[in-house]
């Protein structure tokens, strides 16, 4: 490690005098896994220990540590909004620079990309690209409570005959999976620039009329972001290897390990009925356990709220054995919903361990978009704009269309592929993935 630079007689001297520097091979070592368990991470060329700070980290712990022994500017600026506020917090973790004859990221990373890309990044903010439509956000509000009361309605006046009863079913659903889509721009502080506002209103939506921890939620998908189809970085792969085997490099490795939890080679078939029905008791039970391991006291009795303030709707007006079927097959389609939808742009990529790329070549080698269409970005709460939703995770969705010529031009100017597809082929590329990984794995399995 090298000394520690300027005299410390001198105590008028900037702290900056006194930070000590570091080389990449110094920092690449403290990255929690190492003796100590310490971990570093560098912002715009300073290095910080952040491993205390990253147990009360407001985002999540995990999505700290994903970067230990790592740069972690471009993640940085992605995903905080007020930079003078997060700023403050950093002063104090901050342990010393990258030495002059070091590159301001690791030498695998692209700099011609990033250079680019940081350019790219100051011409949407200076296009106001990065700013909330208020009027925008509370209409999408507006139709999602309307749709809510409107599936008890419906049941309240016509009774639980079979049309009604299907009919508020529908409704229940497609009003779930938009507060789903909603609350997913709040966690980001998409829809007002302060994050507290952010925060509070999530807690509305996704905790009082969704039934879903918000703190639950922000901490697996924080992650996601971070480190999306990274494998132990990205949660959305926990499904692997217990369910279904994922892409090429991790269904090899299982297949050369003889295991096999599931007929990974059939996981193409199965995927449409068994996916969505193991998330629903998923959710359930995962929620209940990060509560009260983190002990959210407060998130805990809005969830408890949330199902008796639906029992004492529904059952009145049904009877509980109607309920339980009204309530239970709304959550498997509102599963199955979310699941097609967060999977298109994603299972179909390049799924492996972290390897540690730039930041654009971590999102766009993990995600794709889908074409738009006024139908395509209400259904998947705009997350057809996959990729722009990646690089800046704090764009609001009515802005990405804007953004999406810009992040197509610097993909040309690179050579990286900008993927785009319709909706029917997002969906089918699922299960060609699947059958494609589930070959690879059995391929592995009998001859490994």
């Amino acid at each position: 490690m090298a000394p520690q630079i300027g005299s410390t007689k001198k105590k008028t001297q900037p702290i900056a005098a006194f930070l000590q520097l570091f080389t990449w091979e110094e920092i690449r070592i403290h990255n929690g896994r190492g003796q100590g368990r310490e971990q570093w991470l560098v912002i715009d060329r300073k290095v910080y220990d952040t491993s205390e700070f990253s147990k009360r980290h407001p985002g999540g712990s995990r999505v700290i540590s994903h970067y230990a022994g790592q740069d972690a500017t471009d993640a940085f600026v992605a995903f905080h909004n007020d930079k003078a506020l997060v700023k403050k917090y950093l002063k104090s973790l901050v342990i010393g620079e990258l030495a002059p004859d070091q590159p301001s990221s690791e030498s695998n990373k692209k700099k011609s990309l990033l250079e680019d890309f940081r350019e790219l990044r100051c011409a949407v903010e200076k296009m106001g690209l990065l700013k909330p439509n208020h009027i925008f956000f509370f209409l999408i509000f507006l139709h999602i409570l309307i749709l809510d009361a409107a599936s008890w309605l419906i049941v309240w006046y016509f009774g639980i005959s079979l049309v009604p009863f299907f009919v508020g079913i529908a409704l229940f659903t497609i009003a779930q999976i938009q507060m789903s889509w909603f609350q997913h721009d709040l966690g980001h502080c998409s829809v007002f620039r302060k994050p507290k506002w952010n925060r509070l209103l999530q807690i509305v939506v996704i905790n009082v009329l969704k039934g879903l921890p918000a703190s639950w939620w922000n901490h697996l998908h924080n992650q996601h972001h971070a480190k999306p189809n990274c494998f132990r970085k990205d949660p959305d792969l926990n499904m692997h290897p217990l369910l279904f085997s994922l892409g090429k490099t991790l269904s090899v490795e299982l297949g050369k390990k003889k295991k096999k939890f599931m007929p990974y080679n059939y996981q193409h078939k199965y995927f449409s009925l068994l996916a969505p029905a193991a998330l629903v008791p998923f959710f359930q039970v995962s929620i209940f356990y990060f509560l009260i391991k983190r002990k959210k006291w407060l998130e805990l009795l809005l969830i408890v709220s949330f199902n008796i303030r639906v029992c004492l709707m529904y059952i009145p007006l049904m009877g509980f054995n109607n309920f339980m079927v009204y309530y239970w097959l709304s959550r498997y389609l509102e599963s199955t919903w979310f699941i097609w939808v967060s999977q298109m742009n994603h299972i179909p990529m390049d799924i492996d361990y972290d390897k540690n790329e730039d930041w654009v070549s971590t999102q766009l080698h993990a995600t794709c978009n889908v074409n738009q269409s006024m139908f395509n970005d209400w259904f998947t709460g705009h997350l057809n704009f996959q990729i722009e939703h990646h690089l800046f995770p704090t764009m609001p969705r009515h802005n990405y269309w804007k953004a999406a010529p810009l992040v197509k031009a610097l993909c040309g100017k690179h050579g990286i592929e900008y993927k785009s597809k319709t909706l029917l082929t997002a969906f089918v590329d699922i299960l060609y993935s699947l059958k494609d990984s589930g070959e690879h794995w059995l391929e592995a399995y009998l001859h490994g």
